[in-house]
C-alpha cells in the first residue's frame, strides 16, 4: 500500500441516519440531505456524491497531465460519471463509467491524457482492481 508523505487536505464530515439521513462538512460548505438511490425522497445518495467527486477529481488529474505536457485542454471539457450500485458474489458492489469529452483534441492526444489521468487521479487509484471501471472518450 502506498503511504501519504504530506497531507494536502483533509475532508471531514458528520453523517447521521445513513441513506435516509444527512451529512454536513466540518466547515459547513456541505450540508445535504441523503436518500436511498431511486427513491422519490428529497436528497442525494452516496453513489451520486461518489460520481460527482470522481468526475471533478478526474478533470483535475487531466489538467495536471495536460499542463505537464504543455497541452491546452478545451474550456468545455467534461466528465460524465455513472456509478452503478448492484449485487454480486459476496454482496453489494459498485461499477463505474467515466465518459470524457475533450472537444477539439485529436483522438490520440485525448486518449493519452485520459489514460495518464486515470493513473494519477486519487479516485482512480483507490478503485483500481476493486471495481469495474470503463473509460470512454465521447
Amino acid at each position: 500500500m502506498t503511504q501519504i508523505d504530506r497531507v494536502l487536505y483533509t475532508a471531514s464530515t458528520h453523517t447521521i441516519g445513513g441513506r435516509d439521513g444527512a451529512a454536513r462538512s466540518s466547515d459547513g460548505q456541505l450540508d445535504i440531505k441523503l436518500s436511498p438511490p431511486g427513491s422519490a425522497a428529497a436528497g442525494t445518495n452516496p453513489e451520486q456524491l461518489f460520481a460527482a467527486g470522481w468526475s471533478a477529481c478526474f478533470i483535475g488529474a487531466m489538467s495536471h497531465v495536460a499542463a505537464s505536457r504543455k497541452v491546452a485542454l478545451p474550456k468545455d471539457l467534461a466528465v460524465d460519471a455513472e456509478v452503478d450500485l448492484g449485487t454480486g458474489e459476496g454482496g453489494f458492489l459498485l461499477r463505474a463509467r467515466l465518459n470524457v469529452s475533450l472537444p477539439g483534441l485529436d483522438a490520440e492526444t485525448a486518449q493519452s491524457i485520459v489514460d495518464a489521468a486515470h493513473q494519477v487521479c486519487p479516485y482512480s487509484r483507490a478503485t483500481r482492481g476493486n471495481i469495474d471501471v470503463t473509460l470512454t472518450i465521447a
